[in-house]
Parts: structure tokens; sequence; C-alpha cells
């Protein structure tokens, strides 16, 4: 499995790790269940980490995420408050900076080393 839930999440707080090619159905099973749950609950704070190895969400994990943006993103719009991006791929940090806008959630980067911290921050 390229996607898996992170150990040691602060309570209230979700969190991810991701490697190689990330397909629609680890999408479906892994993430979208606890960020469903965080925003129908109204308090998503979630840590998003792409781990040595990250390539890409394939074409069909692509159009789920849209269709995730929408539907939760939109649909719940005041339950996103903060979201933690920990990497070293710079052009997944690129964008995460880039589309930070779209969303009500805060939104910080962290370098890998910075996993710790991220969750501490989310939690806040």
């Amino acid at each position: 499995m390229t996607i898996e839930l992170l150990d040691g999440m602060p309570e209230g707080t979700i969190g991810f790790r991701a490697r190689g090619r990330v397909t629609k159905q680890e999408y479906d099973d892994v993430l979208l269940p606890p960020i469903r749950a965080a925003a129908e609950a109204g308090d998503v704070r979630m840590v998003f980490a792409l781990g040595p190895g990250f390539e890409k969400l394939e074409v069909g994990a692509l159009a789920e995420d849209t269709r995730a943006a929408i539907t939760l993103g939109f649909g719940h719009w005041r339950a996103w408050k903060r979201l933690a991006l920990v990497t070293d791929v710079e052009w997944a940090a690129n964008a995460w900076r880039m589309f930070a806008w779209m969303t009500p959630a805060q939104v910080k980067v962290y370098e890998l080393d910075g996993l710790d911290e991220a969750k501490s921050w989310i939690a806040g």
C-alpha cells in the first residue's frame, strides 16, 4: 500500500503518509473515510506527509481528490481548520502553497524532519 494512516497523531487530528503512486482505490479506502468523518464532525485538522519515493496521485486518485474538494471542501467550508503538508517533494510543496488561498483552513508546509512540529501545529 502506498498510503497509510500516520501513527501518533494528536487527538482530534488525522494524518496520512503517501509513497509511490496513490491509486483511486487507496484514496477511496484510506483517505476519504477519515476526512469525511472529520468534515462532518466540523473539525478537519490534517497532516499529509509525502514520504521519500512519492511519485504522484494517479489519474483516478486525482479526479477523486477534485471531487472530494468540491463535496467536502465547499460542502463543509467551516470545518476546515488546519492543513499541514510535510514533504521534500518541491513541486508538491509549491502547488500546496499556490492553492492555499482556495481553502478556508490555515495551511503550512514543513520539511520531512518537521513531522512532529506539523502534528503539534495542527492540534493547536
